[in-house]
């Protein structure tokens, strides 16, 4: 009677410890599962906001080209009255600085076949804005002449074109572009 006894009492040992165990188990791949989930959704968020900070640094890049080329543009057509002048030098001069801060952030950020383009952009506008300069400081180099920099400006607007179709598709942008 004593087996009897003792085999029973074990076996309601050994069920006791089994169901306090399967629900310890349980809990344990609750909590295991909640865990992957939230690394899950971190890791979401995370490729969310280094998107979002990527759209906003290449719209920034974009903005301060454009507003580069612009402040060009006025600079060439300001070169022959000298009352605008002043007012122009001081915008092209933002524009540049602006421009380079910007694009010295986006070089941390950039993929090397995006930064590639930009690259190439920024030193169209270099060059154009040193040719720009000499003709309003009067000692232009061989080849620097209004023309020249209107033809540098309309090639750094087809650059920009091209630099802005990668940053697209970067970013997944898939929508046809408007017969461009």
């Amino acid at each position: 009677m004593d087996i009897d006894v003792t085999t029973a009492l074990l076996v309601a040992v050994v069920g006791v410890l089994g169901t306090l165990l399967s629900a310890l188990l349980v809990q344990r791949a609750a909590d295991r599962s909640r865990q992957r989930e939230r690394e899950r959704v971190e890791e979401l968020w995370g490729r969310r906001s280094e998107a979002q900070e990527l759209r906003s640094c290449y719209v920034e890049l974009n903005a301060a080209a454009r507003h580069y080329l612009a402040a060009l543009t006025d600079q060439l057509y300001a070169l022959g009255r000298d009352a605008d002048l002043p007012y122009v030098r001081q915008r092209l001069t933002e524009a540049r600085d602006q421009h380079r801060e910007v694009y010295a952030e986006a070089q941390m950020r950039m993929p090397e076949r995006v930064l590639d383009h930009a690259g190439t952009l920024g030193r169209g506008l270099g060059a154009v804005y040193g040719m720009v300069r000499r003709l309003d400081d009067g000692v232009p180099r061989p080849g620097d002449a209004p023309a020249a920099v209107q033809e540098g400006i309309d090639a750094l607007w087809e650059r920009l074109r091209e630099l802005r179709r990668e940053m697209r598709a970067d970013l997944g942008a898939t929508r046809a572009d408007s017969g461009r």
